[in-house]
């Protein structure tokens, strides 16, 4: 196997072949708390070929979406423990889970970065990506979601449908990805399945297909009942230690109550007439052989419709439990085979174009410091091979990739090769970064554009690789702003090479320089995921940064017209320079403008100064427009007509200029200057019922309010506020409307404050405030 295959199979192997949990070899469960350990079982061995490709029709590529703290790493961590992937249970508040790896989320008890997971149930292989609940971080659950089959949303059944539950399910209905619902905390005192039900339907608009009813409510939750097969699922705890590895499935009978039997009957009779009227198949299917009696359907054609309607998207199945108390796990890993799509059953109309050749879409990078860049891959066609080239479309680059990685977290195996349908990690690809198309070679695309071309006629002209090229990942627009320091002077391209990193591995990061101020800012999604980038500068690159609020580029304009003149005379060695000028200024309307500065010189001025002195008197002027009289911010607005301008012979250009700018600075203090402030075009998408706290927010910003526009179920507010007011506000939108509002924000123009609050900011300036 060499050393290198040793190594990875004493550490994280293969499959269940490899990769198979020791806790049924163990007398008792080991709860660890910094590093997950592996084994496998030698009476349960696959074939190496079913473990690294299996066929595409047994592959699922999944997620797991849901609001903050609805249970999605817990869910995972169970779903790895019972497909006998971990030996220990991990636990979100002990730190020692698998797919919450950084010690950012360790600490925090959250998830930050989406973490991929592969493992086999029965005779499945599942390609499971966790992703984050928090709203700063939609760009994991969105790029996710853009290479993923199915998805789990996870729901805190005592909550039903959160706030970042509408905002990932809409990401799901975009990329038209089939879900499964999963009710989860079951064992809540709050816990209410009809309200849970109620929630789906009308605030995420979706169809739930109740498949499963609780057994007991509360602390007494033990179990669910299988509508399609009438099987009781108990899990029977003995202890708090009790991993609900065993559970006990019966049909039911009179021994289990009236009321749970009447309560499943009228659930069962109401999932068969539901899913009559979404698939036409299974209506005709009762109305020819079981018009008598529609309760006598077998499960299998009942499973088969609930399928079809899932995949058609016209219903999302529903299903009970508690994955805390480890009940109701191994239920919904049955239905994530049996319901969510495989790859093959996905249609990507652009894949077809390629034939059996390599296409694959790039959709995360992650920086290590052995291996460098790791890039995530999902291969839509064709079989990728390590130490082999690729060409990337986008980039229109071809390179060499070293290694070929199936992710386990951050953990990772070593494979020989890998087909269509599968999650892959890559070594070696150092340009591509997240959207980015991967085929096999340069002429493998042209061959692919050809076929489409043909295909589509020759009315539709393309670029050549414009049609062959996969759709990226869309990054939404950074909402908070702040201003980013290294320690000294030393250490600025180490904190640039390590901005430079983090943006590769996170494009919803962005990095730019202030033109005005020089200051570096940092554009991200919220406080929390620059809080967490600035952690990760300190830990990973070991550069003690500041952060700072953003600085306000205001800009400076005058009042009213005014004149002036001015006459440098100075002796510089044996030289004597002499120079005159008289100027006048005037304000100019900025709206009408775009606060541009002007400069003109009178028709007797023009005519007689030569090309040097003209030179020198431009250079002076637009100098002065450089910093204003009040605070030293650029200018604008202001129109400048140079009267009269002599200049003794012998003298300086530079002193021409340094007479002018003397003379604009004595110009420019009589005509009273003002403070002229940023001003931005906000966005708020809110719902009907929090619209009058928003506009009541606004009011306290100094914001007018321009047009208020219905989106559906949604109000969008249309409004110009000052950027100096908009520090934190995505935090406080977020507090104000629970999380139920998004916004975007960009410069609309400067206009001048009013006097109280420019007597405001030249006191704070100085000090006084």
């Amino acid at each position: 196997m060499g050393v290198r295959g040793c190594r990875a199979f004493s550490g994280v192997v293969w499959g269940r072949y490899l990769l198979t949990a020791g806790l049924r070899c163990c007398g008792s469960p080991v709860r660890c708390h910094v590093y997950r350990h592996y084994s496998f079982l030698p009476d349960d061995v696959k074939s190496l070929k079913a473990v690294v490709s299996p066929h595409i029709s047994k592959i699922r590529n999944i997620g797991i979406m849901a609001h903050i703290d609805a249970g999605k790493t817990t869910t995972t961590e169970r779903m790895l423990y019972y497909s006998g992937y971990t030996r220990a249970l991990g636990d979100v508040d002990d730190g020692d889970t698998v797919t919450d790896f950084m010690a950012q989320e360790r600490e925090r008890g959250i998830t930050i970065q989406s973490a991929a997971v592969t493992f086999d149930w029965k005779t499945h292989r599942i390609n499971l990506i966790d992703t984050p609940g928090h709203v700063d971080f939609t760009l994991e659950v969105e790029r996710a979601l853009r290479v993923l089959d199915g998805a789990v949303a996870v729901f805190d059944a005592s909550a039903g449908v959160e706030a970042q539950t509408v905002t990932v399910w809409r990401q799901a209905e975009k990329h038209h990805v089939p879900c499964v619902c999963f009710l989860n905390k079951m064992d809540k005192p709050a816990a209410n399945l009809s309200f849970s039900i109620e929630s789906i339907r009308h605030k995420l608009k979706a169809n739930p297909v109740l498949l499963q009813v609780p057994v007991g409510s509360g602390r007494n939750f033990s179990g669910v009942v299988d509508l399609l097969t009438n099987h009781k699922l108990t899990w029977k705890q003995t202890s708090t230690s009790d991993d609900g590895q065993v559970f006990e499935r019966r049909t039911l009978d009179q021994s289990d109550g009236p009321d749970l039997l009447q309560e499943v009957s009228e659930a069962r009779a109401a999932l068969i007439e539901q899913v009559a009227d979404l698939d036409d198949e299974f209506a005709e299917l009762l109305l020819t052989d079981f018009s008598d009696n529609f309760d006598a359907v077998s499960s299998s054609k009942l499973r088969e419709a609930v399928r079809r309607v899932t995949l058609a998207r016209k219903g999302v199945p529903v299903l009970c439990g508690s994955s805390l108390r480890n009940k109701g796990v191994q239920p919904l890993l049955d239905a994530i085979t049996a319901y969510l799509p495989a790859p093959d059953e996905r249609h990507h109309d652009l894949v077809r174009w390629y034939n059996d050749d390599l296409c694959a879409l790039a959709f995360k990078v992650l920086h290590d410091k052995q291996r460098g860049p790791l890039v995530f891959l999902r291969i839509y066609s064709g079989t990728l091979k390590p130490q082999t080239a690729v060409h990337n479309i986008n980039r229109n680059s071809t390179e060499r990739m070293s290694r070929l990685l199936v992710p386990f977290a951050d953990q990772h195996v070593e494979i020989p090769s890998m087909t269509a349908g599968n999650i892959a990690l890559t070594v070696g690809l150092k340009q591509t970064v997240t959207g980015d198309t991967i085929v096999s070679s340069k002429a493998s695309a042209a061959a692919a554009a050809r076929r489409a071309h043909n295909a589509l006629g020759a009315g539709r002209r393309q670029a050549e690789h414009a049609s062959v090229v996969l759709s990226g990942v869309e990054v939404p627009d950074p909402v908070f702003f702040c201003t980013i320091e290294p320690p000294t002077m030393a250490k600025q391209a180490d904190l640039e090479n390590a901005l430079s990193c983090l943006q590769r591995e996170d494009p919803s990061l962005k990095v730019r320089v202030d033109p005005d101020s020089g200051q570096t800012v940092l554009c991200g999604m919220g406080e929390l995921h620059i809080e967490i980038v600035h952690d990760r500068i300190r830990r990973e690159y070991g550069i003690e940064t500041q952060l700072g609020p953003l600085q306000v580029a205001y800009r400076e304009s005058i009042v009213h017209a005014a004149s002036a003149a001015d006459t440098l005379d100075r002796a510089v060695g044996e030289r004597r320079h002499v120079a005159s000028v008289e100027l006048a200024v005037a304000p100019r309307d900025i709206s009408a403008v775009g606060g541009s500065c002007e400069l003109a010189f009178t028709e007797e001025v023009g005519g007689q100064l030569s090309a040097e002195v003209k030179e020198a008197v431009e250079n002076g002027v637009n100098g002065s427009y450089l910093q204003g009289p009040l605070l030293g911010y650029p200018l604008q607005g202001v129109a400048t007509l140079i009267q009269r301008v002599s200049v003794e012979p012998g003298t300086s250009p530079a002193m021409v200029s340094a007479c002018v700018s003397r003379c604009m600075l004595k110009a420019l203090r009589l005509a009273g200057g003002r403070v002229l402030e940023p001003v931005m075009a906000l966005e708020v998408t809110v719902g009907e019922q929090r619209l009058s706290t928003v506009l009541g927010d606004l009011a306290q910003r100094r914001g007018t309010v321009r047009d208020i526009q219905s989106r559906h179920d949604d109000k969008v507010l249309l409004a110009t506020v000052p950027l100096a007011e908009m520090m934190g506000y995505s935090t406080a939108l977020r507090t104000i409307t629970s999380g139920n509002a998004t916004f975007s924000l960009e410069l609309d123009t400067y206009e001048a404050m009013n006097p109280q609050d420019q007597s405001n900011l030249l006191k704070k300036v100085a000090g006084l405030l």
